[in-house]
């Protein structure tokens, strides 16, 4: 059976695999099923077959994994992938939310391990992506090309063996001049003796059965140093990655891996917690880009760019939202496009908007709503906007050449029935740009500008009575 979720949910999120339809489905599995219906997790040869009935039986992926290697929990990695699926759908350049599944896409998975699931299950999900699947692992690599081969995909998966000297992202021994993204899982432990000590402080709960070589579990300097020589090798290559990106095992290491981001400029990172199990299994994504998209803060009813409040991880760290909500009292989504558009207008800026779904993009090439810029423009008095209502999606971000230094979506909508206080809200999404203060700037000026023109609408309305 072969599933795509447009929406980014797992079948996993609410609930665990279901065992006993599992063995049904699976002849292989029943037979490490317990009489109670349970699986012992201590057990490593139940749940290698676990994980290969799940592929199987949910995504039509036949694997082949040996004894002594990592053996990968399903739900996690699966998640791992609809995130990235979200962060390129709201980061595509067209200025849209709506997925385009025919985008062409190529991402590397550094370190993809026997099984190579990312390469396996992101082809699975995306007929239009393709993968180069890394290993310092000379027995990671023979299964990974078996795996590849056992599904077909030897035209869409590239395995690349490499050592511990190469380049994590080797583009110019690849001749690349550019992929989409990167994937990675590094090991978390910085040595052999770090690995033995987590190991004897943990009471070895479910799920904490694991079978991975030292090459797999122990990197100099841990995770962090791994991803920090990404971050170093990321600096090198900027743009021609759109996203950079890593799962992270330990919710320290989040906090160490941005700090080391700001430190080399960067401004347009995301953070995803991945929770599995009841909250048993957490994991932590971390991802940046050189360019100006911005991902969504939410998409489809899944979090991207960062968690939801409250978080386990400390708010300093997380992005700066890409969202701003504004709820105007007493007010309909008709009358506040046309206070919006008479607010915009007179700026040197283009503002396209759709009247039917009473959503608008904004583009601008600079500040042009200060008090500065504003005394500027009355001193040019045949300068104009570029305002017009457009029926269909702005497929550019600006004429000719131009990048613009901002770039918005707004979205009016009735208040919720469980509001309150019954108005509207204006949902200003900052789709492109580097500068937060900007785009908070251009929300304050809005904000400013609707509830002024409610007021007044609201006072005339009590004179006019």
């Amino acid at each position: 059976m072969s599933l795509i979720y447009p929406n980014y949910k797992s079948p996993y999120q609410d609930e665990s695999p279901d065992f006993s339809t599992l063995a049904l489905q699976s002849p292989d599995f029943q037979k490490h099923l317990k009489s109670n219906g349970q699986l012992d997790f201590s057990d490593p040869a139940a749940v290698k077959q676990l994980t290969k009935s799940l592929l199987k039986a949910d995504f039509g992926i036949e694997i082949d994994l040996p004894d002594d290697r990592l053996c990968p929990p399903v739900p996690n990695r699966l998640n791992y992938i609809l995130w990235i699926q979200a962060l390129l759908d709201t980061t595509s350049g067209r200025l849209t939310e709506q997925a385009d599944i025919s985008q062409d896409v190529i991402g590397l998975d550094i370190g993809t391990g026997a099984s190579c699931i990312y390469p396996l299950l992101g082809c699975q999900q995306r007929p239009n992506w393709k993968f180069i699947a890394t290993d310092i692992d000379e027995k990671n690599m023979h299964y990974a090309r078996q795996n590849i081969l056992s599904n077909d995909l030897q035209s869409r998966i590239r395995p690349l063996p490499t050592t511990p000297s190469d380049p994590l992202i080797p583009l110019d021994a690849l001749n690349l001049s550019h992929i989409t993204f990167t994937i990675s899982n590094p090991p978390f432990y910085a040595s052999t003796a770090s690995l033995l000590a987590s190991s004897a402080s943990k009471s070895r709960p479910p799920h904490s059965t694991c079978t991975g070589s030292e090459t797999e579990m122990v990197t100099p300097g841990g995770e962090v140093a791994f991803v920090s020589r990404m971050i170093d090798e990321s600096a090198e290559l900027r743009e021609r990655v759109q996203w950079y990106s890593s799962m992270l095992g330990k919710r320290d290491s989040v906090a160490a891996v941005i700090s080391t981001l700001k430190n080399k400029g960067a401004e347009n990172w995301a953070v995803k917690e991945f929770v599995q199990g009841g909250g048993k299994t957490r994991r932590w994504g971390v991802a940046w880009s050189w360019g100006d998209m911005r991902p969504a803060m939410i998409q489809q009813g899944q979090d991207v760019a960062r968690p939801p409040l409250p978080s386990t991880l400390p708010r300093h760290i997380l992005p700066f939202p890409s969202t701003h909500s504004i709820h105007v009292p007493h007010s309909s989504s008709q009358s506040l496009l046309s206070h919006l558009s008479s607010l915009l207008h007179p700026l040197d800026l283009q503002w396209r908007y759709q009247p039917p779904s009473l959503q608008g993009l904004v583009v601008a090439r600079q500040n042009v709503w200060s008090r500065s810029a504003r005394r500027r423009r009355r001193k040019k008095p045949h300068s104009h906007s570029h305002s017009q209502a457009d029926s269909s999606s702005s497929s550019s971000s600006s004429s000719g050449n131009d990048i613009p230094a901002l770039a918005c979506m707004i979205q009016l909508s009735p208040s919720k029935p469980n509001e309150e206080e019954e108005g509207s809200e204006v949902a200003i999404r900052w789709m492109r740009g580097r500068d937060s203060v900007l785009f908070e700037s251009f929300c304050g000026m809005v904000r400013r500008g609707l509830m002024s023109q409610q007021q007044q609408q609201q006072q005339q309305a009590g004179s006019d009575g």
